[in-house]
């Protein structure tokens, strides 16, 4: 008798906690259709650090960095630094695609991600003091 009822709590416990279909093939998409932007966002931040730290890395070890600090050169640091990250940012891009729909990686990407690059990038190379304004404006 206590066997049975054991078994009996036992399968309302399995039947309160577990769902066919979470486990079903399509639950992905429908889990993310339940996320806010904001947890997007808070999802996709760690491959967005690992992308541009892979471009800081990248670009402290080139030479050319001690050579100059123009503007000009730092860009030309950070599309240098593309080939060797592309991993990293593949991985970022793609997992927008899943997050956000299929093509907004390569917008993120093409748009905000390399608008906001370069300012982040000197301020992660030449520190948190960096002021991308000439002294005097």
């Amino acid at each position: 008798m206590i066997a049975a009822a054991a078994l009996l709590s036992l399968s309302l416990a399995v039947n309160t906690t577990y769902e066919p279909e979470d486990l079903a093939p399509n639950s992905y998409p429908r889990a993310l259709s339940q996320m806010s932007p904001q947890q997007k966002f808070a999802t996709l931040r760690p491959l967005v650090r690992s992308a541009t730290d892979c471009v800081v890395r990248t670009i402290e070890a080139d030479p050319r960095l001690r050579r100059s600090s123009a503007p000009a050169d730092m860009n030309e640091l950070i599309v240098a630094s593309m080939a060797p990250c592309a991993d990293a940012m593949r991985s970022m891009i793609e997992a927008h695609d899943r997050l956000f729909g299929e093509g907004s990686g390569e917008a993120f990407f093409m748009g905000p991600y390399l608008e906001g690059l370069p300012l982040t990038v000197n301020k992660l190379v030449k520190g948190a003091s960096y002021d991308p304004k000439p002294a005097g404006q």
